[in-house]
This record gives structure tokens, C-alpha cells and sequence, in this order.
């Protein structure tokens, strides 16, 4: 009783097409293709500026200054 079969599921598939038509279930279908592929662009952007951030950060923490250099020599 929780779960449609697929015979229900048939029939809601025939109401849709009927009610939309096929040329407008198609386009949906662009949209919705475009979309997610738009979302997945964006995240990979995200992750790649992350990425450079943290490789310029750990650039910037192993890099050793003339000065700390010279404050290192003369505490020994």
C-alpha cells in the first residue's frame, strides 16, 4: 500500500504525456540536463579555487623569510 507498482506507474507516465505532450516533456528534459550539468561546472570551479587556495597557503607557510633567517642565526 506505500509503494506505487509499476503498473501505476504506467499509467501516471500516459497521464503526463497526454496532459504535456511529447515536445514539452522533451524540453523539460533539455532544461533539467542543462541544469544539472551547469550545477556540476560550478562545484568543480569551487573545488579547483579550494584547491589553489590551500596549494598557495602551503606556499606561503613553507617559505622561510630573509629576516626569519637571520632572527634564527643570531638565537643560536
Amino acid at each position: 500500500m506505500g509503494s506505487f507498482s509499476i503498473t501505476h506507474w504506467l499509467i501516471l507516465l500516459v497521464v503526463v504525456v497526454v496532459i504535456f505532450g511529447t515536445s514539452k516533456l522533451k524540453n523539460a528534459g533539455k532544461d533539467l540536463g542543462g541544469a544539472v550539468k551547469g550545477f556540476k561546472d560550478a562545484v568543480k570551479d569551487e573545488n579547483e579555487q579550494q584547491a589553489q587556495k590551500n596549494r598557495v597557503i602551503e606556499h606561503e607557510t613553507n617559505t622561510v623569510t630573509p629576516t626569519q633567517t637571520q632572527n634564527d642565526k643570531t638565537n643560536v
